[in-house]
């Protein structure tokens, strides 16, 4: 499998980087900040599409598909949404392409140039609420729940694969509702629907709280979010939801009848998570040896290796094997019996330990006389020799309990670096030695929030939503301040 990866400890960024590409997951494409995701990185997706459609369904949502090319005139409707997206677009200015005169490549032809440049969506809201105006006309149109999963493109810099790329996959909601209130609890329950996805498929502790005023989604009222923390004790957002009142109703004149016959403007929201969720499954529970992958998104929940000298022995363990395998499919479980004579069993065990399988079973002939085989689960790297018998139940059980472990193993990381700090001096000591999450006052002003950040490096990650009321003094200006927001430097 080649050397070993970077440590965490030795340099955290250099070992997810190795980890990505040496795990199959990715790799940086032909065209540059784009990524190519490969078939075992994809696979990983689409059980997080799977996962979160089924629970976009179950509340009420359906898929629809929009455009990729909006035109930019749509955007100069909604001034904040413009003014949030204009310095990421990429713009399609021309339709048709000509052999160069001097007969040396191709060039833009230009008596081919658009009327009207297209944007490559960056996000949809405009696009969708240019459409909404058509489809929505009374109260009895009311609610609208749409779901789309797209790419878009963000036209960004400095880029990290699945963390940061001008072309990235999501999924993106846009509902329209009749009363404020129905939005605003549209809104709520999704960022619960995220926090739930990312606790108990991902097994990923989160923080759920709203964004100040000056981290808000551009065009937003308010915006939900959750954040996790990564093992190097940065924050990652993980996915938001937006209350964007009737700004986008308003500047696409989307108005329906009530009951009495009035005439006004819907209530919006929108919601997404992205490809960004591979990035936090990857920092938030793998390890120096490789990914470790929570058994409800892993492509491979059982890996079985055989371990034998010639061509009978082989044939001996695989008669052994598959009932095994052809049980275990039938509960649902996937596995995969490697059988392959061009590797050997080492190469294979650390092949499946590097990218994540929760649960290696290995049998050879003496497991073959003894009626047993061994059986090694991926997070805690622990072996032990279990009857052939009971080899269905046990990974039954081992799979629930690796799904949890996990998930307390990043809980208690996350609970230990979560600092409750009261001065300016502590902070900046906390952030440079320790990092994590920290708890303090702020005066809710915007200069301040811009000073911490030009100074540490540090946002705000968010307002918890269960914060408690806890009258005290900014840590930077002194004045009031009624609650504790926290603080983090992010990916």
């Amino acid at each position: 499998m080649g050397k070993k990866l970077t440590t965490r400890a030795e340099d955290y960024s250099k070992w997810y980087n190795e980890l990505v590409i040496k795990a199959d997951l990715a790799e940086n494409s032909g065209v540059r900040g784009c990524m190519v995701i490969k078939p075992y990185g994809f696979a990983i997706w689409e059980k997080m599409q799977a996962g979160l459609d089924k629970m976009f369904k179950d509340t009420g949502h359906q898929n629809a598909y929009f455009p990729l090319f909006i035109p930019k005139s749509y955007f100069s409707k909604e001034a904040s949404h413009v003014e949030g997206f204009a310095k990421e677009c990429a713009v399609v200015t021309h339709y048709r392409l000509k052999n160069a005169e001097d007969g040396k490549g191709i060039v833009v032809d230009e008596e081919a140039k658009l009327e009207e440049e297209l944007i490559i969506r960056p996000t949809s809201e405009t696009i969708i609420w240019d459409t909404y105006r058509r489809w929505i006309q009374s109260y009895r149109d009311l609610p609208l729940l749409l779901n789309q999963w797209a790419n878009v493109v963000r036209w960004e810099m400095r880029t990290r694969l699945f963390l940061r790329t001008a072309e990235f996959l999501w999924q993106e909601g846009h509902t329209a509702h009749a009363t404020e209130p129905e939005a605003i609890k549209e809104a709520e329950m999704i960022m619960n629907l995220y926090a739930d996805f990312a606790e108990n498929h991902m097994a990923v502790p989160v923080i759920k709280g709203t964004k100040t005023a000056s981290e808000r989604f551009a065009g937003a009222i308010e915006t939900y979010c959750i954040e996790a923390l990564m093992q190097d004790g940065k924050a990652l957002q993980s996915g938001t939801s937006h209350f964007l009142g009737q700004n986008f109703a308003k500047a696409f004149d989307v108005k329906f009848a009530t009951k009495e016959g009035k005439q006004e403007y819907v209530w919006a929201t929108s919601w997404g998570v992205s490809t960004r969720l591979m990035g936090a499954l990857i920092m938030t529970h793998s390890d120096d040896n490789g990914l470790v992958l929570p058994p409800k998104l892993a492509p491979i929940q059982v890996v079985i290796v055989p371990i034998y000298k010639g061509l009978d022995q082989l044939e001996a363990i695989t008669e052994k094997v598959l009932p095994i395998v052809e049980s275990l499919r039938s509960r649902g479980i996937s596995v995969k019996y490697d059988n392959r004579d061009t590797h050997k069993p080492g190469f294979k065990f650390n092949e499946y330990e590097l990218k994540g399988v929760p649960i290696r079973l290995a049998i050879g002939q003496r497991d073959l006389e003894n009626g047993t085989l061994e059986i090694a689960r991926r997070d805690t790297l622990e072996k032990s020799s279990i009857p052939m018998d009971e080899v269905i139940g046990t990974v039954e059980t081992l799979l629930k309990d690796i799904q949890e472990s996990i998930f307390n193993k990043a809980k208690a990381h996350q609970q230990a670096n979560i600092t409750t700090v009261d001065s300016y001096e502590e902070f900046k000591k906390v952030l440079e030695e320790k990092g994590g999450f920290l708890a303090a006052h702020w005066d809710g002003t915007v200069a301040t929030e811009e000073r911490i950040k030009n100074e540490t490096k540090a946002t705000i990650r968010c307002i918890p939503i269960d914060v408690k009321e806890e009258a005290g003094q900014c840590m930077v200006t002194g004045k009031a301040s009624p609650y504790r927001v926290l603080f983090a430097k992010a990916y």
